[in-house]
């Protein structure tokens, strides 16, 4: 098995987009997961609980980047609403070699993802590559 890649799409992403923007980062060999996290949230809903909107758009967001990637071994799921402890809990049980981000503009970002890419930079030992797509 090649590479452990662990890609966090917290935006969502064309199949053609997920080919020539993630797919360059590793070959088919490597073993991919994937964790969406449910960032679409206002603060207002985050204080509330109001997370089924945001898990189920994370989910379709998983479901779309895992099965549009070039790697045979690939597993997606839903994380947490914050991007830095979804990628956190991950990390826990797949020893990742990369992170691979797809993020927002900073335009575009929820309050949530703001600063995520350089944050996870800062926070874990792992490479950490920042795809900000539109």
């Amino acid at each position: 098995m090649g590479n452990r890649i662990l890609v966090v799409p917290a935006s969502k992403i064309g199949a053609d987009e997920i080919d020539s923007a993630v797919g360059e980062h590793f070959g088919k060999d490597a073993e991919v997961k994937v964790v969406a996290p449910a960032s679409g949230l206002s603060r207002l809903d985050w204080l509330t609980n109001a997370e089924d909107d945001a898990r189920a758009d994370a989910a379709e967001r998983a479901t779309e980047v895992a099965d549009a990637l070039p790697s045979d071994a690939v597993d997606g799921g839903v994380g947490d609403t914050d991007p830095m402890q979804a990628i956190e809990d991950a990390l826990r049980t797949f020893d990742a070699d990369q992170v691979v981000m797809i993020m927002r503009t900073d335009d575009e970002a929820s309050w949530l993802e703001s600063r995520a890419g350089e944050q996870a930079s800062e926070r874990f030992d792992v490479p950490v590559t920042h795809l900000v797509v539109a």
